[in-house]
C-alpha cells in the first residue's frame, strides 16, 4: 500500500516580533517531538519571561497532524491560540510549538486586533524559520546466521537502509535497520526471503 511518509517541520528555533499600539508580541517558533517537550519548553519560556501578561501558543504532533491543542492564557476566546494554529495549518507543518509572549502596552486592541497581532506574530517567527522535509522511518531489528551475511547487506544496500549497529557474535549475527516506511512492505519482503532470518519491529519514528 503506497501513502505519503513525508512531513514538514523547522530546523531550528525562530523568533518573531509584532508592536501594535504599545504592546510587545515576541514569537517563538520550535521545533518538538512529545508533549512532554512541549511542557518542558513552555514551563522554561514562562520562567524566562515571567514578567509578560499571556503566553499563549499553539502545537502540533505526529507526521499525520492528528494531535494538536491550541491555548489563548486568558486573552478573549479565539483570539490567539487558533491564529498562531492558522499560520501552522497554512503552512501544513508538524512535531512544531509557536508561543506568542505578550507585553500589554496599555491600550486595548480589541478582538479583530488581538487575532491580527497574534496571526502577525507567528507568521514572522515562521518566515524567519528553515522548512524541512522529513521522512517517517521504521526501525526494525534483524537477526540472521553469518553465512547469510552477504544477502543481507546486499539487500540493506540496494534499498538504502540505515544501519544503526551490527554484531557479529558468533555464528549468529544482527542488526538495527531503518527505512523510510513507504518501502517497509518491500523491505521487509526481501529480508524474509532470506534462510533462518528473523525481524523484529523495534518502532516507527
Amino acid at each position: 500500500m503506497l501513502f505519503s511518509d513525508t512531513y514538514k517541520t523547522i530546523a531550528s528555533e525562530s523568533k518573531g516580533l509584532f508592536k501594535d499600539r504599545g504592546s510587545r508580541f515576541i514569537s517563538i517558533a520550535i521545533p518538538v517531538s512529545s508533549q512532554e517537550e512541549i511542557k518542558s519548553k513552555l514551563e522554561a519560556l514562562r520562567k524566562e519571561y515571567h514578567d509578560a501578561r499571556h503566553h499563549c501558543y499553539a502545537w502540533v504532533l505526529t507526521p499525520d497532524r492528528q494531535a494538536w491543542r491550541v491555548n489563548d492564557d486568558g486573552e478573549p476566546s479565539g483570539t490567539a491560540g487558533r491564529p498562531i494554529m492558522g499560520q501552522l495549518n497554512s503552512r501544513d507543518l508538524t512535531n512544531i510549538l509557536v508561543v506568542v509572549i505578550r507585553y500589554f502596552g496599555g491600550t486595548l486592541l480589541g478582538v479583530s486586533g488581538l487575532i491580527n497581532a497574534y496571526r502577525t506574530a507567528a507568521e514572522d517567527a515562521l518566515s524567519n524559520a528553515r522548512i524541512i522535509e522529513k521522512h517517517v522511518t521504521e526501525d526494525w531489528l534483524v537477526t540472521f546466521p553469518y553465512a547469510a551475511m552477504n544477502d543481507v547487506m546486499k539487500v540493506l544496500k540496494e534499498e538504502s537502509c540505515q544501519q544503526h549497529s551490527l554484531n557479529y557474535g558468533g555464528q549468529e549475527c544482527s542488526a538495527e535497520i531503518s527505512f523510510r516506511a513507504s518501502q517497509s512492505e518491500k523491505v521487509t519482503g526481501r529480508l524474509r526471503k532470506i534462510p533462518d532470518l528473523t525481524l523484529s519491529w523495534l518502532r516507527t519514528g
